[in-house]
C-alpha cells in the first residue's frame, strides 16, 4: 500500500511504488514516486528536486546514479519520477528518503546517515521462461484472443498454460479461478514445468500496480486502445493507457513478433517501440499499415473475399478459414472477433503453429458460456434471443449493439422487425464522460432501455448520481421512454424477457453475475444457440428481403 501522503506547502507524495517487473517506465523492475498538487505545475519542482536527490543518494551510498524518467499528467497537477532498482530494500529506501528530501521535509546528509545502516535487500525475483511466452493486451477482446490462442495451441498438441480475467488453466482446465491478468498470474503459469507455451492476459491494472511477471515475452498482441479506465492510478487519456500496454511490446524479444490492430492508431504506433518483428492484422486487406508490415519483412493476417488469410513469411497467401464459419465470429456479424480471430492466428503463426492445425483450432472453438464466458454467449426460447456480454465500455458496448440489431432483423417475423431491448450497466469507476456515452450508445441504438445497477461495483460511486449519468445519456441518444433500474444484472434480464416478444433481442451487459444468469437461463427453457442455428436466423432475415 502506499504510505501516509506527506504534504509540504501544497504538493504531496502520492504514493511510492515497488514495480517487481518490467512496467510503463522501464523494462525492468523500478522504483516509482508520485507528486500532487491542486496547482497545474506545482509538482515539477518538487519532481525535479526528487530526480536529483535520487541521484545523489546513490552517489552518497558509492552506487551508480541510476537513470531517472517522469511522466507529467495532461493537467499538470501530477507528476511520476521512477527509477530502475537492483537491490529491493536499498531501493525503496532511497525512494523514500528522496522524497522527503525535495519536499522539504529531511535534507541529503540526515538521509545518507539513516541510508547507511539499511541492508540492501533483495535482488529482482522473475522467473525463468522455460517455454514461449504469449502476451496479449487490450481494452477489448484480451480474453477472447487469448482462450483463442490457447485452444489453437491445445489443438497442434500444446500443453498451454493459460491466465485471463477468469483464471488460471492448465491443459485446458481451470485450476485456480479469479482474475489472474498481473504479476501474480504470470508467476504461477511460468512455474509450471508440463507445459509447453504460457498464453498470458495481460490487463493494465497488474502493469500499474506490480509490474509485468517475467522479464521478455516471444509474443506480444496488441487488439485495440479505447476510453477505459481513465481515472485510475494516474492514467487520465487514452494515450497514457496506450503508453502503458505497449509495455508488453517494448519487453517482446529481437526474435519475436508484435502481434498490433493495424486500423487502431495508438496499437500501430507500438510498432516504433520495438526490435521485434512486425505482423499486422486487419479487416482491410489492402491497408497501407498492412503493406508497410510486408515491406519490412513481416506479416499480415488479413480478412478478404471473406477469408482470414495469412500473408508473408516467404510462402504464398494463405486462406485458412471463411470468417462467417467460425463461431467466434457469430457467423460474421461479430467484426470485432474476426479481428479477434485474426490476431490469434497471427500469434499462432508466430509461434510456428502449422496453419491446417491454426485453421483446425478456429473453427473449433466455441462461443459457449463454457469456452468463452460473457463473451456474446447467445441464447433461444420460443424466438426470443438472450445474448449476455461483457461489454462494459464504449466500444464493446458499440460491437455488442450492433450484433442486436442484426440478429433481431435476423429473427424477426417477417410482419414486424424484432426489438433490441438492452440493460445497460458498468462498475462505477468509470469516467462521468464514458457513462453518459455508454447511455447515449443505448438510447440511439435500442429500442427498449433498462439498467442493470452493479451495486457490489459502485466503487466509491453515488448509486443514484450513476443511475442520474446513464438517464441523461440515453436521453441525449433520443430515447423517449422512462429508463427503468433494476436491482441486479438477472432482474434486468428478467424483466426485459418479461415484456419480449418472438424476434426480439435481450442483451445484458453482464459483470457481476454471469454465473447466476447462466444457471437460470436453462430453469426458464432458454437453450444456448449455436452457429447452425444462428446461421438459420440470418437465412431468415434474407428470405424476408432485407438486403443487410
Amino acid at each position: 500500500m502506499p504510505p501516509q501522503a506527506q504534504l509540504t506547502g501544497d504538493v504531496e507524495l502520492l504514493e511510492l511504488r515497488i514495480l517487481d517487473g518490467p512496467n510503463r517506465f522501464f523494462r525492468r523492475p523500478a522504483v516509482k514516486l508520485e507528486f500532487g498538487s491542486d496547482r497545474s505545475g506545482a509538482a515539477d519542482a518538487v519532481a525535479t528536486a526528487a530526480e536529483a536527490a535520487v541521484r545523489g543518494l546513490h552517489t552518497g551510498l558509492g552506487l551508480a546514479a541510476p537513470r531517472v524518467t517522469s511522466r507529467t499528467s495532461v493537467d499538470g497537477r501530477r507528476v511520476a519520477i521512477a527509477f530502475p532498482w537492483r537491490r529491493r530494500t536499498i531501493s525503496q529506501a532511497v525512494g523514500a528518503a528522496a522524497a522527503r528530501v525535495a519536499l522539504g521535509i529531511s535534507s541529503p546528509r540526515r538521509e545518507l546517515r539513516g541510508l547507511r545502516a539499511v541492508a540492501l535487500g533483495p535482488l529482482p525475483s522473475l522467473p525463468a521462461a522455460r517455454v514461449p511466452i504469449v502476451a496479449v493486451t487490450g481494452t477489448n477482446g484480451k480474453s477472447t484472443t487469448t482462450r483463442l490462442i490457447a485452444h489453437i495451441g491445445g489443438v497442434a498438441g500444446l500443453r498451454v498454460g493459460m491466465t485471463n480475467s477468469d483464471g488460471i488453466y492448465l491443459g485446458g482446465e481451470l485450476v485456480e479461478a479469479g482474475d489472474w491478468t498481473g504479476f501474480g498470474g504470470a508467476g504461477r503459469v511460468l512455474s509450471e514445468p508440463a507445459i509447453d507455451v504460457a498464453v498470458l492476459e495481460t490487463a493494465r491494472g497488474g502493469i500499474l500496480l506490480r509490474g509485468i511477471g517475467y522479464m521478455g515475452n516471444d509474443v506480444a498482441v496488441v487488439t485495440n486502445v479505447s476510453a477505459d479506465h481513465l481515472g485510475l492510478q494516474g492514467i487520465d487519456t487514452v494515450d497514457e493507457l496506450a503508453d502503458v500496454k505497449a509495455a508488453i511490446v517494448r519487453i517482446t524479444k529481437r526474435s519475436g513478433w508484435v502481434v498490433l490492430n493495424a486500423e487502431d492508431p495508438r496499437a500501430w504506433a507500438m510498432r516504433r517501440q520495438t526490435r521485434a518483428q512486425w505482423y499486422a492484422f486487419s479487416l482491410d486487406p489492402d491497408a497501407p499499415q498492412v503493406a508497410a508490415a510486408l515491406e519490412r519483412g513481416g506479416r499480415a493476417a488479413v480478412l478478404r473475399g471473406g477469408w482470414l488469410v495469412l500473408r508473408g513469411g516467404g510462402r504464398r497467401a494463405v486462406r485458412l478459414a471463411r470468417a462467417d464459419e467460425l463461431p467466434v465470429t457469430f457467423a460474421g456479424l461479430s467484426r470485432y472477433n474476426i479481428a479477434n480471430a485474426l490476431a490469434a492466428a497471427a500469434a499462432a503463426d508466430a509461434l510456428g503453429i502449422p496453419t491446417r492445425r491454426i485453421a483446425a483450432g478456429l473453427r473449433s472453438f466455441a462461443q459457449d458460456s463454457a469456452a468463452n464466458p460473457g463473451r456474446l454467449n447467445l441464447y433461444e426460447r420460443r424466438g426470443v434471443l438472450a445474448l449476455i456480454d461483457f461489454a462494459h465500455n464504449e466500444a464493446g458496448l458499440a460491437g455488442l449493439l450492433d450484433v442486436c440489431r442484426a440478429l433481431a432483423a435476423g429473427g424477426a417475423e417477417r410482419r414486424r422487425a424484432g426489438k433490441v431491448r438492452l440493460a445497460l450497466g458498468t462498475a462505477g469507476d468509470r469516467t462521468d464522460e464514458i457513462l453518459r456515452a455508454l447511455g447515449v450508445l443505448a438510447g440511439r441504438a435500442a429500442d427498449d432501455v433498462a439498467i442493470s445497477e452493479k451495486r457490489h461495483y459502485l466503487r466509491g460511486r453515488d448509486l443514484e448520481e450513476m443511475n442520474r449519468i446513464l438517464r441523461d445519456g440515453v436521453a441525449e441518444g433520443g430515447y423517449r421512454r422512462k429508463v427503468e433500474a433494476f436491482e441486479t444484472e438477472l432482474a434486468a434480464l428478467q424483466g426485459l424477457i418479461k415484456r419480449s416478444r418472438r424476434g426480439d433481442v435481450v442483451a445484458v451487459m453482464t459483470h457481476v453475475e454471469r454465473s447466476e444468469i447462466f444457471d437460470w437461463l436453462p430453469t426458464a427453457d432458454f437453450h444456448p444457440v449455436d452457429v447452425a442455428e444462428l446461421r438459420e436466423l440470418l437465412g431468415r432475415r434474407r428470405a424476408a428481403g432485407d438486403p443487410s
